[in-house]
């Protein structure tokens, strides 16, 4: 149904009629409003207070209700503002069948004083039913000699919609025997009588679909419809016909009793009793004709009755008739000629004279495997013969004295493709009809070992998690050899190569019967990670066939190794302890923690968090690269010993983690921490002690930058060894992660550094320079001890950290 209203358009379908019978306050008056149906839920009918003249702030109070006398609650008011609307959904055609109005009356009761008024709601019809028919399909039986003009009655189609919207006509599908002539009953309702405009035929066409569509008045309007199935009954209005007027049939001579002749077939148009046939000789076919063959008259099959001899009749004639069983019989008729032909009468014969059987697969072409030789007892053409045997079999046959044959190979044989062949000889004279005659012998096929053995692969790649079991099982690399017996009984090698001094044979194993490969050991990603070998495939024949094919071992890595602290360096269990002025700047670089993961790519990115912290608004830590920064300046609140435990965890499942305990103290200077490279001029006087204790400084820091570079170069050239880690000292290495450390020198791989260098003086300003590294440089960072000696004046002593760029590059 359609019920789709909108709100704000309902006030054009709604009609209000107030009756008064008496006054406005009378008890039995009646309230009157015209509503369609299917409105939607919510929809506002109208304002029921202000038409019964009702207070809207006292509905409330006073306990206003709506009581249906029906059932159901379709309806009920607002309260608040005193609407009446719709609660749920009415359809007429549910609420008043059959009826062409509807009204639906309601009590409308209040309290204090109690009052009642009456309620009546009219629910006007509108076009949401389509019409229909009672049944889908009308079925006519009408015969081919009905006359045009002839009635026939069809359901008609209703529509619980009532008014216009009911059915108002009927539509034909167009075709040229049948109209329709529309009626209208005394209800006012609407019916089709079907009328035939001509005259049908049931041989031109047995069954009429015809469409009837019943269309309603409404707008817009609805239709529903139905199939007429119109079946054509039969008239008998056709004779039979056979196939052709004349037959000429060649039989031959001693054909068994019983055998067919032909097959006569006369058909009728018609259906029914008026299609069925009959067969019987006309008076003109000859006593000797009807005695020689037999014509079943259900049939028409004419079949030998007697023997036939060529010499004594070779032509017959005769006439068959076809009838009908329709009320008045029709007939038709044709005529056969049969001719007699003489008959081959002998088979021709094959004789089998040697036969080598079985021979072996590697047998040379030409080879001569059979002799056979063929005869025919006829004479003439009937008496030739003809041998052959199948075009498909590598074999040939070549004649070697009169009626003699020989089988000879033609092409190389494979017992893998076919182990045995079924040769049959054929033998065929030139008779008409021909004659045929057949042997068959088998030849079996000896297997030579010819096939090697093969991989179902050429390249296997086997995955293997390190720490794995000794002894697992990794893969099955299974072999198929053709051939039979000894030569495809296969053994499996491995194929002997050394890596780093170790047989390949040490590290993994292969059942030599079915091909399992198993590991003879634990492996472990971070010393080797891949495998590359061969297995081979040897069969057992004489002489042994073999293949091999590749097989690459990956160790797929776990994430089994803790991240290692290298940055800032301390004995095991040690605690780091670092002093930094209370002056520095916010953002100052404070330390850098590093730490590297020897799992893979994966399993080794480290992250860095703060574990303990004294506070945790005085430093921040990047959790990417380790740097630990000053957040705000120092306070006098702040203590002076301050305690951060950092984390390192990687990026493995589960993840593994290492701590660092850093203990800095402040130290009250005025020098400030430089985190950021930039360039400050310098005033300083050129006589005073502090710049003396500098040059010295410069100096050493000199030497030992050139003996760094140095050893880089020696160790560079040599294969590096490992050595004692340096003590801890105050200024740590700042670096970023993925470092090694060796011979207390820190390599970088990233294209980036940081230095973090505390001064003090008391003249002047400090000017401190940091170089712009190329994207791939790599950085030897020398960790020096930091001199603790103060001078009796303010001024101290600085820490000193120094760098120098090698002049190799690396990918980061």
């Amino acid at each position: 149904m359609e019920a789709c209203i909108s709100a704000q358009h309902w006030r054009r379908y709604v009609s209000l009629f107030l009756i008064f019978s008496a006054a406005l306050n009378t008890a039995y008056a009646v309230t009157h409003y015209s509503i369609p149906e299917e409105m939607e839920e919510s929809s506002v009918v109208a304002n029921l207070a202000a038409d019964l003249g009702l207070d809207v702030k006292t509905l409330s109070r006073r306990k206003m209700r709506l009581d249906i006398i029906s059932n159901k609650k379709y309806m009920d008011v607002n309260k608040e503002t005193g609407e009446l609307y719709i609660v749920e959904k009415m359809d007429r055609e549910y609420l008043c069948p059959a009826k062409t109005s509807c009204f639906l009356k309601m009590e409308a009761i209040i309290e204090n004083p109690q009052r009642i008024f009456y309620i009546e709601i009219e629910i006007m019809d509108i076009n949401d039913n389509a019409p229909h028919f009672r049944r889908d399909t009308i079925n006519l039986d009408i015969s081919e000699a009905t006359q045009g003009g002839e009635r026939f009655s069809v359901n008609n189609a209703v529509d619980p919609d009532v008014g216009s919207n009911s059915v108002k006509t009927y539509l034909l599908s167009e075709n040229e025997h049948f109209t329709i002539e529309i009626q209208t009953g005394r209800d006012g309702s609407k019916f089709a009588d079907l009328i035939l405009k001509r005259v049908l035929d049931r041989e031109e066409q047995a069954v009429h679909n015809l469409i009837l569509t019943a269309v309603d008045g409404g707008v817009p309007a609805r239709s529903g419809t139905a199939s007429i199935v119109v079946r054509v009954l039969d008239t008998n209005d056709n004779a039979p016909k056979f196939d052709k007027d004349n037959y000429k049939i060649d039989i031959m001579e001693n054909s068994p009793i019983g055998s067919l002749v032909v097959k006569l077939n006369a058909t009728d148009l018609d259906e029914g009793t008026n299609s069925e046939i009959l067969y019987s000789y006309s008076l003109y076919t000859s006593e000797k004709t009807q005695q020689t063959f037999h014509l079943n008259p259900n049939n028409g099959e004419i079949t030998v009755k007697e023997m036939i001899n060529y010499e004594d009749f070779r032509i017959y004639d005769m006439e068959v008739i076809a009838t009908d069983k329709g009320p008045n019989s029709l007939t038709g008729q044709c005529k056969l000629t049969i001719l007699v032909t003489d008959m081959n009468d002998n088979h021709p014969e094959i004789s089998v004279k040697s036969f080598q059987s079985p021979v072996k697969e590697d047998i040379a072409v030409d080879t001569v495997i059979a002799v056979v030789s063929v005869s025919d007892k006829d004479s003439g053409e009937n008496g030739i013969v003809d041998i052959r045997i199948a075009d498909t079999l590598p074999f040939a046959l070549r004649e070697s004295s009169d009626n003699y044959y020989e089988l000879v190979v033609s092409q190389p044989l494979d017992r893998e493709k076919v182990p045995e062949y079924y040769i049959t000889f054929t033998v065929t004279d030139r008779g008409s009809p021909p004659l045929s005659d057949n042997e068959t012998m088998t030849l079996e096929l000896l297997d030579v070992n010819d096939n090697v053995p093969q991989f179902p692969q050429s390249f296997y790649t086997i995955t293997v998690m390190e720490n794995n079991a000794p002894g697992a099982l990794l893969s099955s690399l299974t072999a198929f050899d053709p051939d039979l017996h000894e030569n495809q009984y296969l053994v499996y090698f491995i194929i002997e190569k050394e890596i780093v001094n170790t047989s390949m044979s040490m590290l993994f194993s292969i059942n030599p019967e079915n091909g399992n490969l198993y590991a003879l050991k634990t492996f472990d990603y971070e010393i080797e990670n891949e495998f590359l070998f061969h297995i081979e495939a040897r069969d057992s024949g004489v002489a042994p066939l073999s293949s091999n094919v590749t097989v690459h071992i990956i160790i797929v890595d776990q994430n089994d190794n803790n991240p290692v602290i290298v940055s800032p360096w301390r004995a095991h269990g040690s605690v780091v302890e670092e002093k930094i002025p209370r002056s520095t700047d916010k953002g100052s670089l404070v330390s850098k923690v590093i730490a590297i993961d020897t799992d893979s790519v994966q399993n080794s990115r480290i992250t860095y968090q703060f574990l303990q912290v004294t506070d945790a608004t005085l430093f921040s830590l990047d959790q990417y690269n380790g740097e630990i920064r000053t957040m705000r300046m120092f306070s006098y609140r702040d203590p002076r010993h301050q305690r951060l435990v950092v984390i390192a965890k990687d990026n493995g499942d589960p993840a593994l983690s290492a701590t660092v305990t850093i203990k800095l103290s402040t130290v009250e200077t005025a020098v400030k921490a430089y985190s950021d490279m930039t360039e400050v001029p310098l005033e300083y006087d050129i006589f005073s002690d502090i710049n003396l204790y500098l040059v010295i400084g410069l100096g050493s820091v000199s030497f030992l930058l050139l003996i760094t570079i140095l050893v880089t170069c020696v160790l560079k050239c040599q294969k590096p060894m490992a050595s004692k880690a340096a003590p801890p000292s105050r200024n740590s290495v700042i670096s970023e992660r993925n470092s090694t450390i060796a011979d207390s020198t820190l390599v970088s791989n990233d294209a980036y550094w940081y230095s973090l260098f505390l001064a003090e003086t008391r003249k002047g300003k400090l000017v401190v320079r940091q170089p712009v590294p190329k994207a791939g440089s790599r950085y030897i960072v020398s960790s020096l001890p930091r001199s603790t000696g103060l001078t009796e004046t303010s001024d101290s002593a600085a820490s000193t950290l120094q760098g120098s760029t090698t002049t190799g590059s690396s990918s980061s």
